[in-house]
């Protein structure tokens, strides 16, 4: 009775090996997969920040330049943005100046108009 259950024990344990071993099978085709993907997501990138960089013939292109052009980018968004805000306040302030000028001119255009 203890050798049939040794038997049952080492069956079990066979089919739970093959298991782990079709486990890991898939695991190494999605890590694959992944890696596809990853190249093939970086590839893009380079194209939308560099194309000159991306067509360079047969030259890799390494993850350290797509990082480096993707932290680029980004910091010309963030001097673009504090640039539009100065724009913006330096707009605002010049049509404040404009209305009071233009009110003025009414004031002296009545003033005129009155002394006339």
């Amino acid at each position: 009775q203890a050798e049939d259950e040794l038997r049952d024990a080492c069956a079990q344990r066979a089919v739970q090996l093959q298991e782990m071993g079709r486990r890991e099978r898939l695991l190494r085709a999605d890590v694959g997969r992944a890696k596809e993907q990853l190249e093939f997501l970086k590839t893009q990138v380079m194209q939308v920040c560099c194309p000159a960089a991306a067509e360079a013939a047969g030259k890799a292109v390494t993850e350290q330049q797509v990082i480096e052009k993707v932290r680029q980018i980004a910091e010309d968004s963030h001097q673009s943005c504090v640039r539009e805000k100065c724009l913006q306040e330096e707009l605002s302030s010049r049509l404040s100046k404009e209305k009071e000028v233009s009110a003025n001119v009414e004031v002296l255009k009545k003033s005129l108009h009155e002394l006339q």
